[in-house]
């Protein structure tokens, strides 16, 4: 088909699309032979009671279309989850869809609940995904800079950044790429702004459990009546269980928008996994040392990332949550961060993901870089042997 033609047939929405970086990427890793150090997804095993789980729930011919907004017993496990860690009640009824990943939580989300012409506000840098997923709404996107080098937000920036046509903002916390946990503060700032410009509060926190340095996950839903009666919770099993392949999230929001987004959700996808959704009721229900295991595993491989990042020149910005660092690439004789992953990925055998990836702006990133550091010991231990080389 000539290009004309795919022009021709494809759509308006996504004409300014192009594919994910960071998914390209791992593509350029597995090409090269390159050191994945990308794509958010962990190289070691996911905890042997998941896998078991799963693997009994097929024999056990959990095997046909689920209820589309997911098992009963997954939903009941998911309310559980949020009564342990919050003292939070949720009605698994009417308040919790069960979804493909936090990916289709998201746009499903969007899809049902914002309008052509409404307007997002999205904190800069951001995961890749929230810009295509506010164009297939229709939605308009305001961008509120987070700056370096603790990723801070100007409160008067926030509130320049809501209008009239404010519909909702999407916020990421723990985030991913920056690291930053939002304090209790700041999410109630954006609350209250919220409450006085009659929006949403999507939030996406997918890594909840991975926090550092005593940092505390806040979730807004939390926060009283008023919050609870706004909010929309976007999760899923990957980061915490280390199960990003197995596509089992979902959403939890007041009964009336619960409503619309699945409806929404079930012309998209129909239900996430049956056999997977029902390894999920295990997965909820490790016991508290394993989320504390968790998250101190990954602080000790942030404090090594950091050593062999720093090591070789990069200026790293450390993370309070996550499994990634973003770092300033100036000490780099590189014309921007596309030239230096491109080096990386080809000549030095690791692969990183471009921060200019992150932006709206592609010159705001071009002095960026992000490093996944959710490896095992083995991978770590390459990537430093292989990145010594730039010293060279």
């Amino acid at each position: 088909m000539s290009l004309t033609v795919q022009r021709r047939f494809q759509s308006d929405r996504i004409g300014e699309f192009r594919e994910s970086v960071i998914r390209e990427m791992t593509r350029l890793a597995l090409l090269r032979g390159a050191v994945n150090l990308a794509q958010g997804f962990p190289d070691f095993p996911a905890p042997a009671e998941i896998k078991a789980a799963a693997q009994q729930a097929i024999a056990d011919d959990w095997n046909q279309y689920p209820i589309t907004w997911g098992l009963k017993p997954l939903r009941d496990a998911i309310c559980e989850s949020y009564r342990r860690f919050y003292n939070l009640e949720i009605d698994p009824e009417r308040e919790v869809t069960v979804c493909c990943g936090a990916t289709e939580g998201m746009i499903a989300t969007l899809l049902a609940l914002l309008n052509p012409g409404d307007e997002v506000v999205i904190f800069e840098p951001f995961y890749e995904n929230y810009w295509p997923d506010s164009q297939l709404t229709g939605a308009v996107c305001r961008y509120v800079p987070l700056r370096a080098p603790d990723w801070t937000f100007d409160p008067a920036e926030l509130r320049a950044a809501f209008s009239p046509r404010t519909r909702a903002v999407i916020l990421n916390t723990p985030n991913n790429p920056t690291g930053r946990v939002f304090s209790l503060s700041e999410t109630k700032l954006l609350v209250a702004l919220c409450e006085e410009f009659d929006a949403l509060l999507i939030t996406d926190e997918i890594y909840e459990h991975i926090v550092f340095d005593g940092e505390k996950h806040v979730s807004p839903i939390t926060l009283g009546q008023a919050a609870r009666e706004r909010c929309v919770v976007v999760n899923s099993l990957s980061k915490t269980f280390s199960v990003t392949g197995w596509r089992v999230g979902w959403v939890i929001a007041p009964p009336e928008l619960t409503a619309s987004i699945r409806k929404v959700h079930d012309f998209l996808t129909v239900g996430a996994p049956t056999p997977l959704q029902q390894a999920g009721v295990a997965a909820l229900r490790m016991p508290d040392h394993y989320f504390v295991e968790l998250a101190s595993r990954y602080e000790a491989k942030r404090n090594r990332m950091l050593g062999i990042l720093e090591k070789v020149g990069f200026r790293c910005f450390v993370p309070k949550g996550a499994y990634y660092i973003m770092c300033a690439i100036d000490a780099f004789d590189f014309r921007d961060d596309v030239a230096l992953c491109t080096h990386l990925v080809d000549e030095i055998g690791v692969a990183s993901v471009p921060g200019s990836s992150f932006f709206s702006d592609a010159a705001a990133g071009r002095n960026f870089i992000r490093f996944c550091f959710a490896k095992k010991e083995e991978t770590l231990a390459l990537a430093a042997e292989r990145l010594e080389r730039l010293k060279g």
